[in-house]
């Protein structure tokens, strides 16, 4: 943990929450990502429902909309809270945006190859399937953004 205290920090700096302090400061990085990808499932998939189910759009296409809402969301917090790393300058900002949005258009590929052949080719239920192409979304964007995004440059 770097000097500067967060939100996450201040709680668990909370007497009730104190006792968890040395599981939370080896694992942090982990935690909120956790913490937060289970968020970006949330906007992923209450986003695509409502596009799916309530709309009646077709699932590829509604899975794209989802994943620029989901993204978004992902994006913002993974740089404040998850990986916290330093940028110097817009082009670094930028460059950054990129690497994040490019990495995430691999994981979408392959979410909607399995969106494709379980709901489109086997009649699978589109929710169902969505929630556990979640997963497999979830852990291959933590390897690319710790690997690839966020990676501290020192």
């Amino acid at each position: 943990m770097n000097g500067k205290k967060d939100i996450f920090d201040k709680i668990m700096s909370l007497p009730i929450l104190n006792h968890w302090m040395e599981p939370y400061k080896k694992y942090k990085e982990i935690l909120l990502y956790l913490f937060f990808g289970g968020l970006t499932s949330v906007v992923s998939i209450v986003s695509y429902a409502y596009c799916d189910v309530i709309m009646g759009m077709n699932p590829l296409i509604a899975n794209v909309i989802s994943w620029i809402l989901a993204v978004t969301f992902a994006y913002i917090t993974n740089k404040i809270w998850v990986f916290q790393v330093e940028i110097h300058g817009k082009k670094e900002l930028l460059q950054q945006m990129v690497s994040f949005y490019t990495g995430r258009l691999l994981t979408l590929g392959i979410e909607e190859v399995i969106l494709f052949i379980f709901i489109t080719k086997c009649g699978f239920n589109s929710l169902v399937v969505k929630i556990v192409a979640q997963v497999v979304v979830v852990v291959s964007n933590y390897i690319i953004s710790k690997c690839f995004v966020f990676r501290d440059k020192k």
